[in-house]
C-alpha cells in the first residue's frame, strides 16, 4: 500500500519515485500546491475505496500522514 501511494505522489506531481520517503513534505520537498492537495486526495479517494472530508486535508502533510490515514480509514 505504501508502494501504491508513493506512485500515486509520483504520478500526480511529477516527481521520480525515488525521491519520495514517507517523510517527504507535499509542499515543502514535492513542491504540492493546495490544487494538487486536493487532485492528491481524489486520486486517493478513488484508489483506495475511503472519504477524506476537507478538514482532514489539512492534517495530511507528508506521504507518511496520508499513507498512516489511509490505513487508519481502510481498517475503520
Amino acid at each position: 500500500m505504501e508502494e501504491k501511494v508513493i506512485s500515486i505522489v509520483s504520478e500526480q506531481l511529477s516527481v521520480n519515485k525515488d525521491e519520495i520517503t514517507r517523510d517527504s513534505n507535499f509542499i515543502d520537498d514535492l513542491h504540492a500546491d493546495s490544487l494538487d492537495l486536493v487532485e492528491l486526495g481524489m486520486k486517493f479517494e478513488e484508489e483506495f475505496g475511503v472519504s477524506i472530508p476537507d478538514e482532514d486535508y489539512e492534517k495530511l502533510r507528508t506521504v507518511g500522514d496520508a499513507i498512516d490515514y489511509i490505513k487508519q480509514k481502510e481498517s475503520a
